[in-house]
């Protein structure tokens, strides 16, 4: 039996999975403006643990969403995440978030966008099959009434940029689904269970976040 503790931290929805083969059998998430992770995280899985009825010792892996996201909740995720590691001396699987986000949504045709806010009218994205196989790497862009103009076929578009991407992005091609807003650990069951199978592990003492952009420091003006 193949149990593995999932974490999502890279966006503003702090989320915990419990998987078994795969399958999700318990998740506890919250989504908060305020990024209340660092006192959520260790929470959640505390009590997914125990309402699972397993123990940390029943655990094959832990998998980690590794990005691209928030700054902070991709460190938060990611510590904690190399930190059970270390202790239960497991192996650590990372999941691409905009996979994740993605997998919220079955389609039979078109492509999926998912997309999370980077700030004003920038977003990080990628696009995906109907397959969910990644047909054009994750990037940083900043939306146009021109963006995605070369896709032809039905995009749909999930993640927390709607209200701002729906301004321009107004082709007849696009729909928008707006009730999908946050990757979930929900949906990185499946995806770490894969991993997991083909031994796709990551190195937990070198591993970091994929960030996509470099971390900016602002100086207050006052």
């Amino acid at each position: 039996m193949t149990y593995i503790l999932n974490l999502e931290t890279a966006t503003k929805n702090c989320s915990v999975s419990i998987s078994q083969n795969g399958q999700t059998i318990l998740c506890k998430e919250m989504a908060e403006a305020g990024y209340s992770h660092a006192e959520k995280l260790h929470v959640f899985i505390e009590e997914c643990i125990k309402e699972s009825n397993i123990s940390f010792k029943d655990l094959s892996a832990i998998a980690v969403s590794q990005g691209p996201g928030s700054y902070t909740g991709l460190r938060i995720g990611v510590s904690a995440a190399k930190g059970l590691c270390f202790a239960l001396d497991l192996p650590l699987i990372a999941v691409d978030t905009l996979q994740v986000l993605a997998s919220k949504l079955s389609i039979s045709d078109g492509v999926i966008i998912p997309m999370i806010d980077a700030r004003r009218m920038e977003v990080y994205s990628a696009v995906f099959n109907s397959k969910l196989e990644k047909i054009r790497e994750a990037q940083a862009e900043i939306l146009t009434e021109n963006s995605f103009e070369v896709i032809s076929e039905t995009i749909h578009f999930v993640g927390d940029c709607a209200e701002k991407a729906k301004t321009v992005l107004t082709k007849s091609n696009f729909i928008f689904h707006e009730e999908i807003i946050y990757p979930s650990a929900n949906e990185m069951s499946e995806l770490s269970y894969k991993k997991f199978q083909e031994n796709k592990l990551e190195d937990v003492a070198y591993f970091e976040p994929y960030y996509l952009k470099d971390f900016m420091v602002t100086v207050s003006k006052k």
